[in-house]
């Protein structure tokens, strides 16, 4: 009886460890992972967080930048990553809905790889026209591209990345013919759309809202489901009659598959407590970002829902990538 109530004794210690673990953490900093350069939007929102979550969870954030093919660099490493909460991911929609389509060889599935932790915020696009063009809505652009099929153009800041799928999908959902110039970036794309030289383009909030106040070029609609908090007298296309359109640069927490559920809530406790403060949305506002936040479940479903909808995007428009 002795012998089995102390091999009972030790199968209770053993199931329970794992869940002792998960309570006391973190007990060691935390690495989060960029998939960008330094300076970068995605690089500077990770800082943001990164700092508040530190007085949060009483450990460091340790920012890693690990650049290179849209992002599949840094993706790859999280998920093959130590599933135990001290690898996380600063995902995006090119990383978790679009890349894979996109890129002919990938080496993770953003959906086994990878368990959401929660969604942070999104990034809005703006339609944008040089105002030389005789257009004041999109309900007009639209006329006036249905008027003259191949003659209008939208700029982008390369194949496959935000502009290019958001022009797509206006394309598709709008029913028109307008056609893509990709440049290498987007400043060169907007500067040219300032210069007359490309009618429109799909821009962030970010980089497009000093021209829009200045009048250098024309905002007609955002691409978020929601009016963005930067523009807020910017109907959004879906307003406009093109319902669902969403078309959003957004960023989300993500870490390694198998990653312990309460170490995830505790993730996703903190990433709330973090999107609510004060100086958080300040930041993330200043940066073109309306937060969102929810929980694991409602992102993991977002996920779901965006990768169906930019897979057959990038299908017909017909980037690839290598």
């Amino acid at each position: 009886m002795i012998r089995i109530a102390a091999l009972l004794a030790g199968t209770v210690l053993l199931s329970t460890a794992p869940a002792g673990r998960a309570a006391d953490y973190p007990t060691r900093p935390v690495t989060l992972v960029v998939a960008f350069t330094p300076g970068g939007a995605s690089d500077v929102l990770a800082r943001i967080l990164g700092r508040k979550l530190e007085q949060i969870m009483g450990q460091p954030f340790v920012i890693e930048n690990r650049p290179g093919a849209g992002g599949n660099v840094a993706a790859e490493a999280v998920a093959h990553a130590a599933a135990d909460g001290y690898t996380v991911l600063n995902g995006n929609n090119a990383i978790l809905a679009t890349n894979a389509a996109l890129y002919k060889t990938i080496n993770f599935d953003a959906e086994k790889d990878f368990v959401p932790i929660g969604l942070i915020g999104a990034q809005a696009n703006i339609l944008v026209v040089n105002p030389a063009l005789a257009v004041r809505s999109m309900d007009e652009l639209i006329a006036l591209a249905k008027a003259k099929p191949g003659q209008l153009n939208f700029a982008s800041s390369g194949h496959g990345l935000a502009a290019h799928l958001a022009g797509e999908l206006f394309k598709t959902e709008a029913k028109i013919d307008i056609v893509h110039v990709p440049y290498k970036g987007a400043a060169p794309a907007l500067q040219d759309v300032i210069a007359g030289h490309v009618q429109m383009m799909f821009a962030t909030a970010s980089s497009v809202v000093p021209h829009i106040h200045s009048g250098k070029v024309r905002p007609l609609a955002v691409t978020t489901l929601r009016r963005s908090a930067v523009l807020p007298d910017i109907p959004t296309i879906d307003e406009l009659g093109l319902k669902g359109f969403d078309a959003t640069s957004w960023h989300g927490l993500v870490a390694p598959a198998r990653t312990p559920r309460e170490i995830v809530a505790t993730l996703n406790r903190a990433l709330a407590a973090t999107l609510d403060d004060r100086e958080v949305k300040k930041s993330l506002a200043d940066l073109g970002v309306d937060i969102i936040g929810g929980t694991p479940e409602e992102f993991a479903a977002y996920i779901r829902s965006e990768i169906p909808k930019w897979t057959a995007i990038v299908k017909a428009s017909g980037a690839k990538l290598d």
